[in-house]
């Protein structure tokens, strides 16, 4: 029992469960506790940015060839959109086959069009042309201190780093300064995560007790749906996808539960962003692949995302008797591909990229969000895990497709050798600091 107790997973899964039942039990109490959940999420994202800046940087300067960061990011994209065009895929194959929304029968006339109108009006802002020009920042500080958009950091980092590769040995004193706020940053990411199950039991105490369980019971086979299908491209398409790179999809599963349990108590696959690419470096990917696949991922690498799109979709259109022609769920499917690059790992994007694809296709009422707006907060969970887990297997594929990740380390981690169970050292750098159950 005690070896148990030492394990960073069982305080955070204790949290979620007492989290929810006190939700159930006495929801006013717990509705109160959501400063908890929001405080650790505003905590964590504190140092996300200063901490993917200093990686992105240092892994670029240390190999020295900006042709290599093109060469990464190619591929990630490459990977990301065929991978995240699979999901759309799923999501529209399982919708048409389980039909949820079927006899649903819902009326036009008696949505409540105001219960979604700020989902649509921020919706509007997500436009082609708008999510490119606002990779960008207004200044450089502005990409740590605004929106915290990782896209941002990740576009001054690549232009910081590629700057330090140009002036050679003269840029080592800010390297070496960088190398150190990186080891300060991660100290301090080391400490903020014992928090987890705290912000995690806040979390879901806030959720059931906000929403009660009785709002999944109307719409439980959209939900049902929506899970099976999160699970089926996680253990077959992300599962084949491991099996071809050579490890075990459920072996990673289980090597990330840790931040897996955070992302479910939270629903914001931010929140153990940086605690994932250390266990990444830890199974044998270099930093620089890990630190420009990751946060690029963030954006356009969201297969839980994806799934959602095109079947909560498909299941208002269900829901309003509209029958759609291939030829139109085509048409969402593609308005849904470029829609999605415009959603992060925080909890509601989801839904306000939703709206923003049922905006540009006039079958479907964007009204009709109404019918799913109690339990897409429940839905955000498997959004978050799915994404969470794609964007892992994406790093280990494209390491593997550089020739930079060290396939004996992967297997001996994964495998819980004797690799995985080396003390870790009390020095705090981004290659030893563990922030999860092992340290």
């Amino acid at each position: 029992m005690k070896r148990l107790t030492g394990h960073l997973y069982f305080w955070v899964l204790l949290a979620i469960v007492s989290g929810g039942v006190l939700g159930y039990v006495d929801p006013p109490t717990a509705v109160r506790l959501k400063p908890l959940g929001d405080g650790f999420i505003a905590l964590v994202k504190m140092l996300i940015s200063p901490i993917i800046f200093c990686t992105v940087v240092l892994g670029i300067a240390g190999a020295g060839d900006m042709k290599k960061v093109g060469r990464v990011g190619g591929k990630a994209l490459i990977y990301f959109e065929v991978v995240s065009t699979v999901a759309l895929v799923i999501g529209l194959l399982v919708i048409n086959v389980v039909r949820p929304g079927a006899g649903f029968n819902a009326d036009p006339s008696t949505l409540d069009a105001n219960a979604v109108a700020d989902y649509a009006k921020r919706a509007t802002a997500l436009s082609a042309t708008d999510f490119i020009l606002h990779v960008v920042p207004v200044t450089f500080l502005d990409a740590f201190t605004g929106s915290g958009d990782l896209l941002q950091v990740l576009f001054v980092a690549i232009l910081f780093g590629y700057a330090m590769t140009h002036m050679g040995p003269r840029a080592l004193p800010v390297q070496h300064f960088i190398e150190a706020c990186s080891q300060i940053f991660f100290a301090m990411m080391n400490a903020l995560m014992k928090l987890a199950p705290i912000g995690a039991g806040g979390a879901m105490a806030f959720t059931i007790g906000r929403y009660g369980i009785e709002a999944l019971k109307p719409l439980a086979a959209l939900m049902g749906s929506f899970y099976l299908t999160c699970a089926l491209f996680i253990l077959i398409v992300l599962g084949s996808i491991a099996g071809f790179t050579g490890f075990s999809i459920l072996r990673f599963i289980a090597y990330i539960k840790d931040e897996l349990l955070t992302v479910l108590g939270t629903s914001s696959s931010e929140s153990a962003l940086v605690p994932l690419m250390q266990k990444l470096e830890r199974l044998g990917c270099s930093k620089s692949v890990v630190g420009l696949v990751v946060p690029s991922g963030y954006s356009f690498n969201l297969d839980g995302t994806n799934i959602y799109l095109t079947m909560a979709a498909l299941f208002v259109a269900q829901a309003l008797n509209i029958e759609l022609t291939l030829g139109q769920q085509l048409t969402v499917l593609g308005v849904a591909m470029l829609t999605s690059k415009g959603a992060s790992g925080v909890t509601g994007a989801g839904f306000i990229t939703l709206a923003a694809t049922l905006a540009v296709v006039p079958s479907i009422p964007v009204a009709g969000l109404a019918l799913i707006l109690g339990i897409d907060r429940f839905m955000s969970e498997a959004r978050s895990l799915t994404n969470f887990i794609g964007n892992g297997v994406a790093a280990i594929v494209v390491a593997q497709w550089e020739n930079e990740l060290d396939k004996a380390r992967l297997l001996r981690e994964l495998s819980g050798g004797p690799a995985a169970a080396v003390a870790i050292p009390t020095e705090a750098t981004p290659e030893a600091v563990s922030l999860t159950s092992e340290r």
